[in-house]
């Protein structure tokens, strides 16, 4: 028990010093040392518990109830003052409602609820403890060396590291109180310090536009806080409990349907789905290390994490269907518009809106084999895109832009960074890693549950993916170089070595997800079902195990084409060929009247096919249409 304390109490001691302490060297090796501890204590804890689990009650907890009771109180009031200054007043009021219910609930009704199991860590858990401390203890080792880089090509910015680095903290320290918590009324609370925790990393340049996205991102995710404060009073009130396994072995009565709904909408808002999209699009002005460890491979976790363990509850009821037509539209609405744009960072966002869709989908049909597939593809979603947020952070500093068409030059003037790229992008939709096994495992749950509209969108949403994940690739393969072209700045070791860890473990988690399947999804559908389900992919085959490191080797060595010149002396180096005399710079030619033009190769991106403002207006107008489905039927149910 008191490991589990410990691992979720580190990271706040960190954050304090690491806002008290201005010394930069002083501050740097404690961001350092207290990432590793991280990893380590997250290591320890799933070595020792991860294979039988471990449940905590702790008797009487009214100091933490009242501890964590004032917290709330006092964010809400800033809160409920930030609306009422910036003139947010739907900010105001959400806080308002959901911190009165909270304070009425804790100070009656909860009195006569007893909770038995505070912390619980099973394979679910286990997962995105890992996930959270191997991957968020990286981005912070990360931050180290990208912030400092960051500063310089940003003059304009004030420094405000210290900050920075201690919200970051916070926020790991939330996320794992949120993934080992069995206490709704816990869980809301470090679901609410995410929230806070995003808003002030978005705003962190403190420009009009940072400010705009972060009060927006504070507005959605507070109304999903709102929703889900409903959730716990009704819970507490009329089914006399506040733990989620207790919850998601219930039969699925009208009043525990109506808090899965209120809880799922919760999970919408803080995993960007359709109609509340907006704010993770808008939180990538946040530097890097926040975009990679929150609106990638953390914070916009928590909502599917909430939605997986909630799977038993979905299926064929009416929280279930709506959901999975959500996640649906979300997976092919956002799959189309990251064709779109040129910035890579915003690529990066609709592809993450739309593989939590992805996973949205999956873990709401209800089958085995379809939450099989969503908690394999929240794995490697969050290893691969993590990778990539970082990579594309580097990128930008390196050659002092992040548009796709300027990546050309990439693999000659950065080959860790092109390379580490083309990894992460492989990861996202090649064979044989993850995200396309579970494709192919989502796609034959959904066909034996004879899902066909979500099968064509799958299929759709697919191949939109594969177009612009491959043009991009197609992108960091040009090798084009102009002739006196300078790097903008080199790159950090702070940043080398996180980025190049995350590559190694996209490579590694595609040859153990056999192992990770075996050991930790199987026995939590287990735990679940009581069967295991029927994967169409063996996890003990060995023709499979030859196949996938065949694969992953191919992988390896097609990168190895680019070696640098200087393994290769005599290797004869040719202009550019541009249909005409290259007039040296490797940027124009000499056209067939002598005229100098410049040489432009450009990817399609689509703009006058696909146009953002009407997909995004219909994708919003469907979900939406959705929500107010799912109530109607809900009430229906109730006057029944």
């Amino acid at each position: 028990m008191e490991l589990i304390v410990l691992l979720i109490l580190f990271p706040l001691l960190i954050s304090v010093l690491v806002f008290f302490i201005k010394n930069e060297k002083i501050r740097n090796a404690i961001m350092r040392c207290g990432a590793v501890v991280t990893a380590v204590l997250t290591l320890v804890t799933a070595v020792l518990y991860f294979k039988d689990g471990i449940m905590i009650s702790f008797g009487r907890s009214e100091v933490i109830d009242v501890c964590m009771l004032i917290v709330e109180i006092g964010l809400a009031a800033y809160i409920i003052l930030t609306g009422f200054k910036e003139k947010k007043y739907l900010l105001s009021l959400f806080s308002f409602v959901q911190i009165v219910m909270i304070v009425w609930f804790e100070l009656s009704e909860k009195r006569e609820i007893e909770v038995q199991n505070y912390i619980v860590l099973d394979k679910l858990s286990g997962i995105m403890m890992l996930i959270v401390g191997i991957i968020g203890s990286l981005i912070c080792i990360y931050a180290v060396g990208y912030m400092k880089s960051y500063h310089i090509h940003h003059k304009e910015v004030k420094e405000r590291k210290s900050f920075f680095f201690a919200v970051v903290f916070v926020f790991l320290s939330a996320m794992f109180g949120l993934v080992l918590s069995n206490n709704l009324l816990w869980i809301y609370f470090c679901w609410e310090i995410t929230t806070f925790c995003s808003y002030l990393l978005i705003g962190y340049t403190q420009t009009d536009e940072a400010k705009h996205n972060a009060l927006l991102a504070l507005v959605i995710n507070v109304g999903g806080g709102l929703s889900f404060a409903a959730a716990i009073v009704i819970l507490g009130t009329k089914l006399h409990t506040l733990e989620l396994s207790v919850l998601t072995s219930m039969e699925p009565g009208f009043y525990v349907l109506v808090c899965v709904f209120l809880l799922c909408i919760a999970a919408l808002t803080k995993s960007a789905q359709f109609p509340f999209s907006s704010w993770l699009l808008g939180a990538m002005v946040a530097p890097t290390p926040s975009s990679a460890l929150l609106h990638s491979a953390t914070m916009v976790k928590a909502g599917v994490y909430l939605i997986i363990r909630l799977s038993p509850l979905l299926g064929v009821t009416v929280a279930g269907r709506v959901m999975t037509l959500i996640g649906a539209v979300t997976f092919l609405g956002c799959s189309l518009l990251a064709i779109t744009p040129h910035d890579a960072k915003k690529v990066l966002a609709y592809s993450t809106i739309a593989n939590l869709g992805l996973i949205v989908m999956c873990a709401s049909v209800g089958t085995q084999e379809s939450l099989w597939a969503a908690i394999l593809l929240l794995i490697f979603h969050a290893v691969s895109k993590s990778l990539m947020f970082l990579t594309v952070g580097s990128i930008e500093n390196v050659i002092g832009s992040r548009n796709i068409e300027d990546m050309n030059v990439l693999m000659q003037v950065s080959k860790g960074l092109s390379i580490s790229l083309i990894i992460g992008i492989c990861g996202m939709f090649l064979a044989p890693f993850g995200m396309l096994i579970s494709k192919w495992v989502a796609m034959k749950s959904f066909i034996d549950s004879k899902n066909i509209l979500i099968v064509v969108i799958l299929a759709y949403g697919s191949a939109a993916t594969m177009f612009y994940w491959g043009k991009w690739l197609g992108k960091l393969n040009c090798n084009r170089k102009p002739k006196g072209y300078e790097k903008q700045m080199e790159l950090r070791n702070d940043e080398k070595a996180p980025i190049f860890f995350l590559a190694v473990i996209v490579l590694l988690s595609c040859l153990g997800y056999p192992l990770a399947s075996k050991y930790a999804i199987v026995p939590f559908l287990v735990s679940k079902f009581g069967t295991p389900p029927v994967i169409p992919i063996g996890t003990g085959d060995q023709t499979l195990m030859v196949l996938m490191i065949f694969m992953v080797s191919m992988l390896i060595l097609v990168p190895m084409g680019h070696v640098p010149t200087g393994l290769f002396p005599k290797r004869r180096e040719t202009p550019i060929y541009m249909a005409g005399e290259n007039s040296g710079d490797d940027q124009h030619f000499i056209g067939s009247f002598g005229i100098e033009r410049k040489s432009d190769l450009s990817n399609w991106y689509m703009e006058e096919v696909l146009n953002v403002k009407k997909i995004t207006f219909w994708c919003n107008t469907a979900s939406a249409v959705l929500i107010c489905a799912g109530i109607i039927l809900l009430i229906g149910r109730w006057g029944m």
